[in-house]
C-alpha cells in the first residue's frame, strides 16, 4: 500500500489550520468571560465544536494558556490573573479541561512575574487548599504545587521575604497529608550548611555596644554605659557563638573531645543568663508585646540568622526573647541527644556522667524560663508540652510512619472453611499431660504412656550412665602411686579407649580439665597419659577416701600468677616525664605547639577545640601537654616525649630542657 506523501502533508496543514481556528474562537470566549461562569464556554464547547472529547480539551487547554500568556505580557494585575485561574477549576470540574491545565496556569503565573506579585498571587493558592486536595486535582496536581512551591522559595531571600517562605511551607504541610514520604525527614538529616559566622580573634577586655556622646539620648532598652552597665567580655562572647555548632551538627556531641568544651561552654552561658537578672518591665518585653489600641506601632519582626557582632551581644544577653531562642535550643538538643532515633548510629551511646548534666542542666534551663519576663512561667510550661508532643512524633518515625488513616475492616461474607485435622504433634500439646495419647500401633502406644512426662522420664536417675570419678579414676590412682612398682606399660592409662573414655568423664566432670597446665612448670606433661596421670594425681589430693593410700606422692604446679609476677619483675621500668619539666616545655613551645600537637596524635578538631577554649598560648600548650600524658597512660614515657619533639623540629627544646638536666645529673653525681 504507497501513501502520497502529498495528501498526507495537505490532511495535517488542515488539521493544524482547524486546531487553531477552534482555539482562536475558544481564546475570544474565555475572555469575555467574567464573572468566573463556565455555563457560556460550556454552551459553545457543546454546540459549536466539532470532534471528540480529547480534541475538544486539548484546544481549550491551550486556550487557557494562550490568553493567560497575553494578560502576562500586558501586566495585568493579580485579581485578572487568578481570575483566569478559577475559570479553568469550574471548567474542569465540569470535564472541559483536565484538571492538570490548572496549574500550568499556575506555574506560567509564578514563573513570569514579580515577587510582590507572585505574593497576591499565592494568596489565591493558599485559599484553595480545599479544591487541591479534591481527588480530582491532587492526583496531577501534587507534583506540580511541589514544583512550583520549590521553584518559590529557590527565588525567595531567606533574610527579607522570612514570612512569605514560612506560608508556603505551612502551605505544603496543609496540603500534603502527615504521612507523605516526600514531606518527611526520615533519615534525621541536619541542616549542616547553617554555619553561624562569629569573630573570633582575641580582644582583651570587655566588650558592649559603641559609646555614645553624653549628649546624646539613649533610646529605650539600650545598654547605658557607667559604673552601673554590664559588660562581657570576649571569652564569653566566643564560648557562647561557639555553641551555634553544635545546635548545628548534634551528633558531635557523643565524641569525647566535642563534649568537654560543650559542657564547659554551657556552663558559662547559663551562668551569665543566671547573674543576668531581666526586670518583667525591661525594654524587650514591651516592644514584642502586644501594641496599644490607637498607636501606630508595628509589630515586632523576628529573623532567622542570628547577628553575631561583638557590639551587639552586650544587648542581645538583655533581650528576652534571644534568651528564649538560645534557651529552647538546649533543651531540643538534649531532647535529640537523649531519645532512641531509628536511624542514629548504635555507636552514638551516653554515658552515666553526660546523662546526669543534661538532667540537672534541664533543670535549669526551666527555672531561667520561668525567671524570663514576660509570663516566663507559662512559657516555660508550653514548651515542655510541646516537646512532650513531639516525642510521640519521634516514636511514630521510628515505626516507619505508618498512615493514620484506618482500615475499613473486611466483612464476614467469606465461606467458611473444613477445619483442618490436627496433627499428631498438636494433639499431644493441645491434651493434658495424664491423658493416653494412642499412637497407632499397641506396642508404641504402651512405651509412649509409660510415663507421663517425656522429658522427666529422660532426666530420670536410671537413664544416667556416666560412672563417678572415683570409681572410674581408682585403678589410675592407685596404679600412680611409685611403691605400687607398676611399669607404665601396664598403666591404665596407657589404653587409648581408657584415654578416651577418661577425657570425656573431664569435661563432663572435673573443673580441671578446662585450667590450662604450664609446660614450662610441667615439662614431662606432653603426652595424654602423663596428662591423665597428672589428673589422678590431682583428684586423690580433692578426694579424702582415696587420699588415705599410702606412698601417693604429687608435687604441686607452680601457680600461674607466680610466673606472671616473675615476668614483670624482669620488665624495665617506665621512666615518665616529670611535671616539672612538662611546664618548661610548655614556656618554650610558643606557637609551635600546633606542630608538636600533629606529631603526638591530635586531631585538626581537637586542635581547634584547644585553641577555642584557652586564650593564651601558654596555657594551650599546657593543656596539650596534659591531654597528652592523660591519654598514654603509662605509656607517657620520657623517651616518647623526646623523640616526638625531635620530629617535630624542636632539637632547640630538647638540649635546653632534657640535655641540661642529664649535665646536672651528672654533676651531682
Amino acid at each position: 500500500m504507497k501513501f502520497n506523501m502529498t495528501e498526507v502533508t495537505e490532511n495535517v496543514s488542515a488539521k493544524k489550520t482547524e486546531f487553531y481556528t477552534v482555539k482562536a474562537s475558544v481564546k475570544d470566549v474565555i475572555s469575555q468571560i467574567q464573572d468566573e461562569d463556565v455555563s457560556a464556554l460550556q454552551s459553545y464547547v457543546a454546540d459549536k465544536l466539532a470532534g471528540g472529547e480529547g480534541e475538544k480539551k486539548m484546544a481549550v487547554d491551550q486556550a487557557f494558556r494562550d490568553h493567560l500568556q497575553e494578560l502576562i505580557a500586558s501586566a495585568a494585575e493579580h485579581g485578572v490573573l487568578t481570575s483566569v485561574v478559577a475559570l479553568s477549576i469550574g471548567a474542569a470540574q465540569e470535564g472541559l479541561c483536565s484538571p492538570s491545565v490548572t496549574f500550568l496556569l499556575l506555574t506560567d503565573i509564578f514563573d513570569s512575574v514579580t515577587i510582590d506579585v507572585c505574593d497576591s498571587v499565592f494568596k489565591f493558592v493558599e485559599e484553595k487548599v480545599s479544591v487541591w486536595k479534591h481527588p480530582q486535582f491532587y492526583v496531577s496536581g501534587k507534583n506540580f504545587l511541589l514544583r512550583m512551591s520549590n521553584d518559590l522559595l529557590r527565588r525567595l531571600s531567606k533574610a527579607h521575604d522570612t514570612v512569605f517562605c514560612g506560608r508556603i511551607q505551612l502551605f505544603l504541610a496543609k496540603f500534603f497529608p502527615l504521612d507523605e514520604k516526600s514531606g518527611l525527614n526520615l533519615m534525621s538529616n541536619f541542616n549542616k550548611e547553617n554555619v553561624t559566622i562569629y569573630n573570633k580573634e582575641v580582644s582583651e577586655g570587655p566588650i558592649h555596644a559603641e559609646e555614645k556622646e553624653e549628649t546624646m539620648e539613649y533610646e529605650e532598652g539600650e545598654m547605658r554605659e557607667g559604673p552601673g552597665a554590664s559588660h562581657v567580655d570576649f571569652q564569653l562572647y566566643r564560648k557562647f557563638w561557639a555553641l551555634q555548632d553544635y545546635f548545628r551538627d548534634p551528633v558531635q556531641c557523643y565524641t569525647k573531645e566535642k563534649w568537654k568544651p560543650f559542657m564547659k561552654n554551657t556552663r558559662s552561658v547559663l551562668a551569665a543568663f543566671h547573674s543576668m537578672k531581666l526586670e518583667p518591665d525591661s525594654a524587650s518585653s514591651k516592644s514584642k508585646g502586644t501594641p496599644e489600641k490607637g498607636t501606630n506601632v508595628k509589630p515586632s519582626v523576628f529573623f532567622a540568622k542570628y547577628l553575631t557582632s561583638e557590639k551587639l551581644f552586650d544587648l542581645q544577653l538583655s533581650d528576652s526573647s534571644f534568651r528564649r531562642y538560645v534557651l529552647v535550643q538546649f533543651l531540643i538538643l538534649f531532647q535529640y541527644l537523649s531519645q532512641q532515633v531509628k536511624f542514629k548510629a548504635a555507636t552514638l551511646v551516653l554515658t552515666e556522667e553526660m546523662q546526669l548534666f543534661m538532667k540537672t542542666t534541664s533543670d535549669k534551663i526551666y527555672d531561667i524560663l520561668k525567671e524570663t519576663p514576660p509570663d516566663g512561667a507559662k512559657f516555660a510550661s508550653d514548651i515542655k508540652h510541646i516537646l512532650g508532643r513531639e516525642e510521640h512524633w519521634n516514636s511514630w518515625k521510628n515505626e516507619g510512619c505508618p498512615s493514620f488513616v484506618k482500615e475499613k475492616p473486611k466483612e464476614d461474607g467469606e465461606p467458611k472453611r473444613r477445619p483442618r485435622k490436627r496433627t499428631l504433634g498438636e494433639e499431644m500439646e493441645l491434651n493434658p499431660n495424664n491423658k493416653r495419647i494412642d499412637m497407632g500401633s499397641p506396642e508404641l502406644t504402651r512405651l509412649w504412656n509409660q510415663c507421663p512426662n517425656n522429658l522427666e522420664a529422660c532426666r530420670a536417675e536410671n537413664r544416667s550412665f556416666l560412672p563417678s570419678m572415683e570409681t572410674f579414676f581408682e585403678e589410675a590412682i592407685e596404679q600412680a602411686d611409685p611403691e605400687a612398682g607398676i611399669e607404665d606399660d601396664y598403666k591404665v592409662v596407657n589404653n587409648s579407649n581408657y584415654a578416651w573414655q577418661a577425657l570425656r568423664l573431664l569435661a563432663r566432670r572435673s573443673p580441671h580439665f578446662f585450667q590450662t597446665t604450664s609446660i614450662a612448670a610441667q615439662p614431662s606433661i606432653k603426652t595424654i597419659p602423663a596428662y591423665l596421670e597428672l589428673m589422678a594425681t590431682k583428684l586423690a589430693r580433692e578426694m579424702p577416701q582415696l587420699n588415705q593410700i599410702e606412698g601417693i606422692k604429687t608435687e604441686d604446679v607452680m601457680d600461674q600468677d607466680e610466673l606472671l609476677k616473675a615476668g614483670e619483675e624482669d620488665k624495665e621500668e617506665v621512666i615518665k616525664v616529670s611535671p616539672e619539666d612538662m611546664d618548661l616545655v610548655a614556656l618554650k613551645l610558643g606557637n609551635n605547639w600546633k606542630t608538636l600537637a600533629i606529631e603526638l596524635g591530635f586531631s585538626e578538631d581537637e586542635i581547634n577545640s584547644i585553641q577555642t577554649e584557652f586564650v593564651e598560648v601558654k596555657e594551650q600548650s599546657r593543656h596539650l601537654l596534659g591531654a597528652w600524658g592523660e591519654r598514654q597512660g603509662d605509656e607517657a614515657s620520657k623517651e616518647v616525649f623526646i623523640s616526638k619533639l625531635m620530629e617535630s623540629g624542636l632539637n632547640d627544646i630538647v638540649e635546653s630542657v632534657f640535655r641540661k638536666e642529664k649535665v646536672q645529673e651528672s654533676k651531682d653525681d
